[in-house]
């Protein structure tokens, strides 16, 4: 009885053991492939609970999330031949875990030093074909979209979906850095000159046409003046005119009064003439009447 009950554990254990090396879960997260005796018989496998037979399949299971290639800072030279620091990283995941295997053997250091030389290359011939100025300026978006692209159909290859790939950052050597902020700062004072050419010369403009109004404006204040006096000069001479047809008597002493009273407007006027001269004419004619 007792071997009898011993014999019944022993195959109950037996089961479990079985049971447990039959079979296998997938996580959402993961790519599992099926091996017999080291050649892969299945992939694709959907999360879940698998079977397997117990000493002859084995399986081996792979990270499906997004992996992060996050390259060391690297010196690439442009079409002037200058050197820029490009600081770069790639977004990837495993999209053919056959593939995968095969190709890096399923190790993902091995697929990130193949990506690197994938986008090291990429960065290589876009930066090649660009100034300085084009990378400065805001071509890194352009740069970008290009290198995933590229970098997106080699990778097939590799089983690898690329994600995105990312500059992260632009830096230029001190030496390339201070001739470009020289050239920059060069090109900003000769844009301030223009500038101020510009105003200057606007500025002459605007004063000689004010100049030019000015004097045209006192041409027809002086045009009209003058035409005004001659008309109340006119319009005088005819009323002196009028009064001396009038009565020549009378507009003669007052003439004579008008050039006394002008004559001795202040009493501290003082007047020399002998009492004969012209300018009593009239005044000693009258007296002698």
């Amino acid at each position: 009885m007792q071997q009898l009950k011993t014999l019944l554990v022993a195959l109950v254990v037996v089961a479990v053991v079985l049971a447990y090396f039959s079979l296998f879960t997938v996580d959402q997260t993961e790519k599992a492939l099926k091996f017999r005796l080291g050649e892969v018989v299945e992939s694709g496998f959907e999360p879940g609970l698998h079977r397997k037979m117990p000493f002859v399949n084995n399986v081996r299971k792979f990270d499906a999330r997004v992996q992060t290639l996050d390259e060391t800072p690297a010196r690439f030279l442009t079409q002037e031949m200058k050197n820029v620091i490009v600081d770069s990283f790639v977004k990837w995941r495993i999209e053919d875990e056959r593939r995968f295997y095969t190709s890096v053997r399923g190790d993902v250091d091995i697929a990130n030093q193949r990506l690197a030389n994938i986008v090291r290359q990429g960065l290589r011939e876009e930066f090649g074909k660009r100034t300085m100025q084009d990378v400065i300026s805001g071509e890194r978006v352009a740069i970008m979209e290009v290198l995933t692209e590229q970098a997106a159909v080699a990778a097939q290859n590799l089983g690898i979906e690329i994600v995105d790939v990312r500059i992260r950052r632009l830096d230029l050597p001190a030496d390339v850095s201070d001739s470009v902020f020289d050239r920059m700062r060069a090109e900003r004072e000769r844009v301030a000159r223009d500038f101020r050419a510009r105003g200057h010369e606007a500025a002459e403009r605007i004063r000689a046409e004010a100049d030019r109004e000015r004097e045209v404006i006192l041409a027809n204040a002086y045009r009209d003046a003058e035409q005004t006096r001659g008309e109340g000069d006119a319009r005088a001479a005819e009323i002196y005119a009028q009064a001396f047809t009038q009565d020549e008597e009378f507009y003669s002493f007052y003439r004579s009064l008008g050039a006394y009273t002008r004559a001795f407007s202040d009493e501290s006027d003082i007047l020399l003439l002998s009492p004969d001269s012209q300018f009593f004419r009239y005044f000693n004619r009258h007296m002698n009447d």
